[in-house]
């Protein structure tokens, strides 16, 4: 039996989900190799997370700087392979579709979705997919969102974008069953991370909409601030990632009977019903 692997590609490790990935992993033993965006980022969390942590600087819109990366960490495998490759990296863009900005919209696409393809595709031989593979296949993790099956008012965008990284996992995994490279879909709900202290809804302040968006946001907010302690979405990350026989999909949600289960039982129209009482 070939060997297993002990190294892991994390996209978006400067902070959040992706961070907490990295730790958790290196805790159990793992050299993780992590995307950041920015050189001081990369060097910020090597110090915080030790030298098992190697930072690679590049943004998954960048196909040359992707294509280099690869370069990289085959050096630093001197002749191993990936253990796994969780594509984390993702921004969200918000707003009523009437007056979103297309260009916000297309990075927004271009980014969660795309960058998916960019890095699976430059990084599958070292998964598996190279003749003579030397280690076991590696597994790919990617990161949706419950809005991957949910869906919420002033969200269309990063929801379009989950739910094409739905599609794409299930294709992915029905295409690379012949080399035993398995791909599963984490859902989290909301995790206590930095990003819900950013944005604002400014942009939309002399709109109709904004009463709506107040009363949303406030909500969705106060949710991400009181969601999953981001050291168990870690921790349950990976234990996925470890699974001798994983789920396709994994929901990490909070109270996940009343805030995933219901709401997919639900007809669509009473949902519908919900947000027009709650959020106007």
């Amino acid at each position: 039996m070939k060997p297993k692997s002990k190294h892991i590609l994390i996209t978006g490790t400067s902070s959040g989900i992706g961070y907490g990935a990295a730790k958790e992993l290196i805790h159990r033993g793992y050299t993780v190799f992590g995307s950041v965006r920015k050189k001081e980022d990369g060097e910020k969390v090597r110090t915080e997370l030790g030298e098992r942590f190697i930072p690679f600087v590049f943004d998954v819109t960048d196909q040359p700087a992707i294509d280099a990366a690869v370069e990289d960490v085959k050096k630093h495998l001197n002749g191993s392979g990936l253990a796994g490759l969780i594509n984390n990296s993702g921004i969200s863009v918000t707003g009523p579709v009437e007056h979103l900005d297309i260009e916000k919209v297309a990075y927004n696409f271009d980014v969660n979705v795309l960058g998916i393809f960019r890095l699976t595709k430059a990084f599958l031989p070292l998964l598996g997919t190279q003749k003579d593979h030397p280690t076991q296949p590696g597994r790919i993790l990617n990161v949706s969102s419950v809005a991957g099956k949910l869906c919420a008012p002033f969200m269309a965008p990063y929801t379009g974008t989950k739910h094409a990284v739905e599609g794409i996992s299930h294709c992915l995994r029905r295409e690379l069953l012949p080399y035993g490279i398995d791909v599963i879909i984490i859902g989290p709900g909301p995790v206590q991370t930095p990003i819900w202290d950013k944005g604002g809804l400014d942009e939309f302040k002399n709109t109709r909409y904004i009463a709506s968006m107040v009363k949303f946001f406030t909500y969705f907010v106060t949710s991400g601030k009181n969601g999953m302690p981001l050291e168990e979405c870690s921790q349950r990350i990976a234990n996925i990632l470890e699974a001798s026989k994983p789920n396709v999909r994994y929901a990490l949600v909070q109270g996940k009977f009343k805030n995933w289960t219901l709401p997919l039982m639900m007809p669509p129209r009473a949902v519908d019903k919900f947000f027009q009482k709650n959020f106007g």
